[in-house]
């Protein structure tokens, strides 16, 4: 039990695809008004959310994709989720799943990666070797119950399972609730970078990265 009602955590599957897109968004937001989908699609959210509905169940596998997110249930209904998932690859990964679904979509992947290059210069990810969770966000009824706790818990464990030793997660500075959950789950500063074009498009200074032994 964690929190009020009936909850229990579960992978992913492909009917949580529109879930998972929300989630995203949310994780990408932060405290900001917009997120990297938000700036590099150039659209309205209905239409964000749309195309990250269909990289959630595209053939490639990226860090969007169900495949990779566990999910919080209370009551049976999803909660919370996250992505966790080995760092070797992702960026890549994340690349041709946009080229994919833009392609079936008729959107210029080419527009969506100039547009989405912002972050470039002070994105933070750890190493290759690395286990990553990313993309951490909850339902806003299902704040404060513990569930986030409870799938970065799932997600340790199936990255020391999985055979990796470190875990690694990244935020935009000024993140305050994530950095305070991520300290709590016994994450501790890594590094950061900073940007003055970043900052002056999206409100953050930049990304910091924490990192625990897992």
């Amino acid at each position: 039990m964690i929190g009020a009602g009936r909850s229990s955590i579960r992978p992913a599957r492909s009917d949580d695809a529109a879930f998972i897109a929300r989630v995203v968004l949310a994780a990408q937001r932060g405290p900001l008004p917009r997120g990297w989908f938000d700036i590099a699609l150039d659209r309205p959210e209905r239409e964000c959310l749309a195309f990250m509905t269909r990289l959630a169940v595209a053939r490639v596998r990226s860090w969007y994709h169900v495949a990779h997110f566990l999910v919080a249930e209370v009551d049976g209904v999803p909660a919370a989720a996250l992505c966790a998932m080995p760092a070797s690859g992702t960026v890549v990964a994340a690349r041709a799943a946009i080229e994919e679904v833009a392609a079936e979509t008729g959107v210029d992947a080419d527009g969506i990666v100039a547009r989405g290059s912002y972050a470039r210069s002070c994105w933070v990810q750890g190493g290759e070797g690395d286990w990553l969770i990313e993309h951490v966000a909850n339902e806003s009824p299902h704040r404060g119950g513990g569930l986030v706790q409870a799938l970065i818990g799932r997600a340790l464990a199936d990255g020391k399972a999985a055979g990796y030793a470190q875990a690694s997660v990244s935020f935009v500075i000024g993140n305050d609730v994530a950095e305070r959950c991520y300290a709590k789950a016994g994450f501790g500063f890594a590094e950061e970078k900073r940007d003055a074009a970043f900052e002056a498009l999206t409100g953050a200074p930049g990304f910091r990265r924490f990192a625990r032994a897992i």
